[in-house]
């Protein structure tokens, strides 16, 4: 795995979607499509990197909601395109972002497995769910 940190943005697979999405959207069409992938799989199993997509996905709809985390080295993009793209995001795609939270944070889902019980990860994704709601 290659993460440092437990947040959204402290791991490989996160920072390479955000560097897509800049890239590659102008709308919430990237967003979704990554929140939806997570959503169609059911009860199949998540792997580590589209468990790391879909949280970054949610943050994106959290930084769009007013609600940003920190802006440091690997946010400054996700800052930047936030900024050029002022969308408020519609409540559909805030309760798609919880639910797909709801997903990667149960099994079988690779991520609550490899966060086994640090409190870091459960404080990342408690934090972020809140700024999806409040």
């Amino acid at each position: 795995m290659g993460a440092w940190d437990a947040t959204s943005f402290g791991n490989d697979h996160a920072n390479d979607w955000a560097h897509d999405m800049v890239e590659q959207s102008n709308d919430l069409s990237y967003i979704d499509a990554t929140l939806q992938k997570i959503l169609k799989a059911g009860d199949d199993p998540i792997s580590t990197p589209h468990g790391e997509e879909g949280i970054a996905a949610a943050e994106v709809v959290a930084w769009l909601r007013g609600k940003p985390t920190p802006v440091n080295a690997y946010t400054e993009k996700l800052a930047a395109w936030v900024a050029a793209h002022p969308i408020q995001p519609l409540a559909a795609i805030t309760q798609k972002a919880l639910a797909a939270l709801d997903r990667i944070e149960r099994q079988p889902s690779s991520l609550p497995e490899l966060w086994d019980g640090d409190p870091d990860w459960a404080a990342a994704m408690t934090d972020l769910r809140n700024r999806l709601t409040n």
